[in-house]
């Protein structure tokens, strides 16, 4: 038998080291390696059977597209891309408590009546599963349920029962024979993925797998992980707030950065048609610091609230605190405002916010914070009807952003009817009841807002 090697893999970019080191050389983070047993050349490790597949000519393949499988659930089918495709897996992670088993046991219950279902459990009995489901009244007739931690019993009863769809709840908890360390840890789970992911694609059955999150809100164990899968969603949401967040940071069968909205009922997660209209707020009073921007989130544009506080500071270092947004963006245009808008907040403390605790990305949200600012600072509201995108560079230009004649009818639907768009999203046709204000520069939004 060929001997085993050791070697240490970083639990959050999987880059493999000769020896442990408190810092890892990839991604430069520290305490982050765990040692990893590996059986070197054993014949039957990843269940080889002797049997070899030959290759085949690109063109002989068939390329004809599977349909999807609709799970009943818009807002997922949209974060999926359309539905579920055969043979993909999908990795869904969150904080604990955030709804991840109930949402699947949704779908699973309801998908069952059609085609062959299992939900494996690894965390919870079987009665804890049965009395989610009674509460939220699901079907419970056709879902096939078990509680099993081991990976080789499992793929038995699969190869037993051939479903077509399987939920495993969680990763963290599963373990192989081929692997001796403890369940949870880095060999254990790549391990155990590996072996449940070659499963799913050898049959075409889709894979859903619950992963755990660390404290700082990242996937817990091996980074490798996200890999291996063909989808990773993340369910977000605060503790206090009824709703969630489903987003896509990786999908091989649709776009990423999709964005489902849904609202945590006593009937379980339920879908929320319009989410533009539940991040708005309901003030009838104009407060300074407060915009609406339209950002694009996947397909389709979103209309959120940026919040801004500018506040003279107490200490020889000012804050600056962003919520939502990124903190050194944030920096930069602070500093663009100063050198190409002439207003000074370097002795102020400034505080970003966005409203229902939706995490921005795009760039397309600058012209906003520099309005929220602005207004804060001044101590001047801005009309409740007035809605903004742009992305400002460091020269103090405003430059045009895709789907910008979407953003604007977003708008116009929702009732808005002042509009600051860059020059380059300037409509063609004018936009029923909605006034647009093209700008090119720092100086042009700052006059803009005198006239309003």
């Amino acid at each position: 038998m060929a001997k085993s090697k050791t070697v240490f893999v970083c639990n959050d970019c999987g880059s493999e080291h000769a020896k442990w080191q408190g810092q890892c050389n990839d991604c430069q983070e520290w305490n982050t390696l765990s040692r990893l047993s590996i059986d070197g050349g054993s014949p039957t490790r990843g269940g080889f059977s002797g049997q070899l597949d030959p290759p085949r000519k690109l063109i002989d393949v068939s390329a004809e597209e599977l349909p999807r499988i609709q799970t009943g659930i818009g807002e997922l089918d949209r974060v999926l891309g359309g539905g579920l495709v055969h043979g993909s897996v999908i990795l869904i992670s969150g904080n604990p408590g955030a709804g991840k088993s109930t949402l699947l046991i949704q779908v699973m219950c309801q998908l069952a009546a059609q085609r062959k279902a299992l939900y494996v459990t690894g965390e919870e009995s079987l009665s804890q599963v049965a009395m989610r489901a009674r509460r939220l009244g699901l079907p419970m007739e056709s879902l096939e349920v078990m509680s099993e931690t081991s990976c080789e019993r499992l793929i038995m009863q699969w190869n037993e029962m051939k479903p077509e769809l399987v939920v495993v709840d969680s990763i963290q908890v599963m373990h192989t024979s081929v692997n001796e360390s403890s369940p949870g840890g880095v060999a254990q789970v790549r391990e155990s993925a590996a072996l449940l992911i070659r499963q799913a694609k050898q049959t075409g059955t889709v894979l859903f797998l619950v992963g755990h999150v660390t404290k700082e809100g990242s996937l817990a164990g091996p980074r490798v992980l996200e890999h291996m899968i063909d989808t990773f969603v993340m369910l977000e949401g605060d503790g206090d707030s009824r709703f969630r967040t489903l987003r896509s940071s990786k999908n091989r069968f649709g776009a990423v950065n999709e964005l489902g909205v849904f609202a945590m009922t006593d009937k379980g997660m339920q879908e929320v048609s319009n989410p533009s209209a539940i991040f708005l707020s309901k003030s009838e009073e104009a407060t300074p610091g407060s915009v609406v921007m339209v950002v694009w989130e996947g397909t389709r544009p979103l209309l959120l609230e940026a919040q801004a506080l500018v506040d003279a500071s107490a200490l020889g270092n000012p804050r600056r605190v962003a919520v939502g947004f990124e903190h050194n963006r944030l920096s930069m245009l602070l500093a663009v405002l100063h050198r190409h808008g002439g207003l000074q907040v370097g002795d102020q403390d400034v505080f970003v916010n966005a409203v229902g605790g939706i995490r921005i990305d795009e760039t397309s949200s600058d012209l906003a914070l520099i309005l929220a600012v602005v207004s804060s600072f001044r101590n001047r509201a801005l009309p409740l009807d007035l809605v903004c995108f742009g992305e400002v560079g460091l020269s103090g230009e405003i430059r045009p952003v895709p789907n910008g004649q979407e953003r604007i009818r977003e708008a116009a639907k929702h009732g808005f009817k002042i509009a600051i768009v860059p020059e380059g999203n300037k409509p063609r046709q004018q936009v029923s009841g909605m006034k647009v204000i093209p700008v090119r520069k720092l100086g042009d939004v700052l006059a803009a807002l005198e006239e309003l």
